[in-house]
């Protein structure tokens, strides 16, 4: 439980500074960083630098993932967290394009990729540093609590801006309380920090690290470094898992990111009533994923998460025109629901992602697998569907954009082998067994 809590805290300060990020650039930073053009013109621009985060995030899983395999899943976190909370503070530091000029949005981008690149080796290794412990029967329901730390920073991220709207104005906010939030980060590095250095590495890693150092001293071949061995021996799953991502990543920020924007910009309305959606919508998410989790331990991985695709793929169609409506209730459902559907992705993902990779390059084949997806999907979803929108004028474009993507992760899912209750000490990433395996 100790380390399940330790994972849970680490991740829910990490993507509480990331979602931060992606609702501010969605309400704020296009009037402060990119005041000289037309309003939609600086929404797409604020929402390109959340999404260069993403660019970075496929080089934070090479290299976490490579030292991850080498030197242990523990030491890694530290360092993504450390680095995460270092570039929000400093978001929340920075001076506006009025006071520096150019300067500022170039900042905001650079720390934005350091933002990428933290995350990209966070969730593989706070997913490792669960699922490689306890039994197999279990590991559906444990694996997936690092993942309640997206929906759970998304709480405390638009819960913290939800405060912020409610006792200050709109001058004000925009003036200075948006730094707030970012500044805070500082003080939940420091204990997300003092709970991670107290666990333990994973046993499952000592062990195959041990015998890896004692069949290198027998002989004298040297193990190639993690990520080119997840190319050469794991390149189908790695391809499976950007595609069993693909909706999972897209969907969760059209329905969370992109909706702050549609109901601000498009439909006019209070900002507040979109941040309480998504807020009441993230509590509902973070009771969802675990009890899905725990169904594929029962079920399996496959058709756990082949249901939840389905099922954003079809809410896709229902969101929007309920968030017409105008009904601060209706929108409430209807992003909860969507939340709750797409847990029956993300329930599954920790434990379907690891059992897919062998123990000496698991860090570096999740991680590859799971950020590479984020460059396809989240990082344009946001984009896209503003210019959907703008288009068309309509949101049936991006409804079915959302279909599309549901489409790719039920095929991907379906191209997989069920991995529920398979033994993680298994390893034919190294070449020696590869064939024998194979």
């Amino acid at each position: 439980m100790k380390v399940v809590m330790a994972s849970l805290v680490g991740t829910v300060i990490e993507w509480y500074d990331f979602f931060l990020f992606g609702s501010v650039a969605a309400l704020v930073f296009n009037k402060l960083f990119f005041p000289d053009f037309d309003p939609l013109v600086g929404t797409l621009l604020s929402l390109s630098t959340f999404a260069v985060g993403f660019v970075a995030r496929p080089i934070g899983a090479v290299v976490f993932g490579h030292f991850g395999d080498i030197v242990g899943r523990k030491k890694m976190l530290v360092v993504s967290l450390l680095t995460m909370g270092g570039a929000t503070v400093a978001v929340g530091l920075l001076p506006t394009y009025g006071q520096i000029g150019v300067a500022a949005p170039l900042l905001l981008v650079l720390f934005r990729l350091l933002q990428g690149f933290a995350v990209g080796g966070e969730w593989g290794g706070a997913v490792l540093m669960v699922s490689e412990r306890g039994s197999a029967g279990r590991r559906g329901f444990w694996a997936s609590w690092p993942n309640v730390g997206l929906p759970g920073g998304q709480v405390l991220s638009i819960g913290t801006l939800a405060m912020l709207a409610t006792t200050m104005s709109d001058e004000a906010f925009l003036s200075w309380g948006w730094r707030l939030p970012f500044l805070l980060s500082g003080i939940l590095v420091v204990v997300g920090l003092y709970i991670r250095i107290s666990i333990d590495e994973s046993p499952v890693f000592k062990e195959a690290k041990a015998a890896q150092e004692a069949k290198q001293k027998s002989s004298a071949d040297k193990q190639a470094m993690p990520a080119l061995q997840v190319l050469r021996y794991y390149w189908r799953e790695v391809l499976l898992v950007m595609g069993a991502r693909f909706c999972e990543n897209v969907s969760g920020y059209i329905f969370t990111v992109f909706l702050l924007t549609y109901v601000t910009e498009q439909l006019g309305l209070d900002r507040q009533i979109a941040l309480n959606a998504v807020l009441i919508g993230s509590v509902f998410h973070m009771i969802a994923i675990p009890f899905w989790g725990a169904l594929s331990d029962r079920f399996g991985r496959r058709p756990i998460y082949a249901a939840g695709a389905t099922a954003v793929g079809i809410w896709g169609f229902v969101v929007f025109p309920l968030a017409d409506t105008g009904s601060s209730l209706l929108i409430t459902v209807a992003v909860s629901v969507a939340l709750v559907c797409h847990g029956g992705m993300l329930g599954p993902q920790g434990a379907f992602f690891s059992e897919m990779f062998g123990t000496t390059v698991r860090y570096s084949g999740a991680s590859i697998g799971v950020q590479f997806a984020s460059i396809f999907g989240g990082s344009l979803a946001p984009i896209i569907a503003v210019a959907l929108l703008a288009r068309f004028g309509s949101s049936i474009p991006v409804s079915g954009y959302v279909a599309l993507t549901a489409l790719v992760t039920v095929g991907a899912v379906f191209l997989t082998k069920e991995t529920a209750r398979r033994d993680l000490s298994f390893d034919r990433g190294r070449a020696s067994t590869a064939q024998s395996v194979r």
